[in-house]
């Protein structure tokens, strides 16, 4: 039979189809993942997704400015910077909240728009989704590599040199290791090995520790909170030593200029340390897991972020007043490992060493998250059918999605080969902006399209909350486009603009041309359509 031929008006519609919410979550009821999350199992996964990378390594950037230029840093203003992104984070963690009481379904963002703005506009939030999670969960990896090597480096007179002293093209992708090779003045062509002809460099650490974190989620999330509780409370526990510590340390003198760059360096810190806050976000992909949501979510969600934001002012406070971030040259040490480093300037080595494991423990916690949100998104998705079947399969015996769990660890085992780590973070930003904006007009949406839907959470002064969260998100986000400067800035801007182009074509060549069979074969009764999966009458 042929195909059914749509006009245009109608492609329009079709691509504007809202997802039934009451069927959705019927649907997750019956058949959808194992419910064995509480309150204490979000907020621990939560803090654990947040605490991480941007605490450990971002705020150095943040405070000094990056070392090419390309941006102006906070110096001690950085608690300002802290306190405005974390006020974005909060109207959009509102929004979340409500959304995640009310849909209590695996997707996140994703399922939310599909419910209010459509077909189209919840497959292109879904595809950029991707950027903050599992784009995010590469440039993590390979900073736990960095922050492994340097642990490592302080064994040198007990290991043997080739584990403390790695060679480059084992650590890190090929890009990278050709930079670090010119700038140490040696011929990268002899320095990296060739397999017939093809330079060869693999990120081993990075590897292993994605398919351990692989494994573990294929085993099942309670597992996984587990996990992630024990390493949040390894890295509590050294940035709590790091706060007490330093204290003594702290020179009042060093926070004199307060603002050295002006507003100019308080607003780009506040879009570099939003790098810091991603995560509190994914609890909410994790929904259909979660044995009371309505209760525990926003609980989770806006507890976790409230816990983070009061360690991270302290820290700032602390950093900027032991170490000197304004005026001469910028230490490496303050960019790559800023809290160990500001401890051996003041030979508190045993510190150092003991806040070098704790960045370890908090990078790994936000690999296990960003891993996790990323598969549930992509699950959602298929369930939608813009994405192959197979991915639906759960395992027989842990009942989690095992395939999407594997073909994400596999994606990110392929992506520290070949990411550019300075336009990922970017780009992550970007994805993780454009989400909470989406978020936020969602709500407003819904609010005056369906006022009467049950709420058990809701944003308070409605609609003033929702649109603060669009301005403080979008605000962040074009300033970071006016103000950076380099290859990294333009490269991350364009890089996110093809991404986008690419999910419509995508949607426009699969998404919406199997959606649209499944309609057709379904009013022809070849199909029946129960929880999401498909299946033939006449075979």
């Amino acid at each position: 039979m042929a195909e059914k031929r749509f006009s245009l008006p109608q492609v329009l519609r079709k691509m504007l189809t809202l997802k039934n919410m009451d069927d959705a979550i019927a649907n997750a009821q019956k058949g959808g993942l194992e419910k064995t999350l509480g309150v204490w199992d979000l907020i621990i996964l939560g803090v654990g997704a947040i605490i991480g990378s941007g605490i450990f390594a971002i705020v150095g950037i943040a405070a000094a400015g990056s070392a090419d230029g390309s941006s102006p840093g906070a110096g001690p203003a950085l608690v300002i910077s802290m306190v405005i992104a974390a006020i974005a984070c909060i109207f959009s963690a509102l929004c979340y909240s409500e959304f995640a009481t009310m849909i209590p379904i695996a997707g996140g963002a994703y399922a939310y728009t599909f419910a209010t703005l459509g077909e189209f506009a919840a497959w292109i939030i879904g595809w950029i989704l991707m950027l903050e999670y599992a784009i995010g969960f590469i440039a993590v990896a390979c900073a736990w590599t960095n922050h492994f090597v340097q642990f490592m480096k302080g064994f040198s007179n007990i290991l043997p040199a080739w584990l403390t002293n790695p060679p480059l093209w084992l650590v890190d992708d090929y890009r990278s290791a050709v930079t670090a090779y010119t700038a140490q003045g040696i011929d990268y062509h002899s320095a990296i090995p060739h397999i017939l002809g093809v330079p060869f460099c693999i990120n081993l650490p990075a590897i292993i520790m994605i398919a351990l974190i692989t494994a573990i989620l294929v085993k099942g999330t309670k597992d996984s909170a587990k996990m992630a509780g024990i390493m949040v409370a390894v890295k509590i526990g050294v940035i709590a030593l790091f706060v007490l510590t330093g204290a003594f340390y702290v020179k009042p003198a060093n926070w004199v200029p307060f603002a050295p760059n002006g507003f100019e360096g308080i607003f780009m810190g506040a879009f570099i340390i939003f790098f810091a806050y991603i995560g509190f976000d994914a609890i909410a992909t994790a929904a259909e897991e979660c044995k009371n949501p309505q209760k525990d979510l926003p609980i989770g969600i806006l507890g976790s972020l409230a816990a983070t934001t009061v360690v991270y002012v302290l820290v700032a406070l602390v950093l900027t007043g032991m170490q000197k971030t304004t005026g001469g040259v910028i230490p490496e040490g303050l960019i790559k490992a800023p809290m160990a480093f500001a401890m051996s300037v003041v030979h508190q080595n045993w510190v150092a060493g003991l806040i070098s494991i704790g960045s370890l423990a908090g990078l790994t916690s936000v690999l296990l998250v960003m891993h996790m949100a990323a598969t549930r998104v992509l699950y959602a998705m298929s369930r939608d059918n813009f994405l192959p079947s197979v991915f639906q399969k759960l395992h027989p015996k842990f009942n989690t999605p095992h395939i999407l769990t594997i073909t994400v660890g596999v994606v990110g085992i392929l992506g520290t080969l070949i990411l550019d780590l300075n336009v990922a973070t970017s780009l992550c930003n970007f994805g993780t902006f454009t989400s909470f904006i989406i978020v936020c007009v969602a709500i407003l949406i819904l609010r005056k399209v369906d006022p009467d839907r049950p709420r058990p959470f809701k944003v308070p002064f409605c609609p003033w909350f929702p649109l603060a969260g669009i301005v403080c998100c979008g605000g962040l986000m074009i300033f970071s486009m006016m103000v950076a400067k380099g290859d990294t800035a333009r490269l991350s801007t364009e890089m996110f603009i093809v991404w986008v182009i690419m999910g419509a074509l995508i949607y426009a060549s699969y998404g919406y041309q199997k959606n649209r069979r499944i309609e057709r074969l379904a009013e022809e009764k070849e199909i029946a359509v129960e929880d999401g999966k498909v299946e033939y009458i006449n075979k």
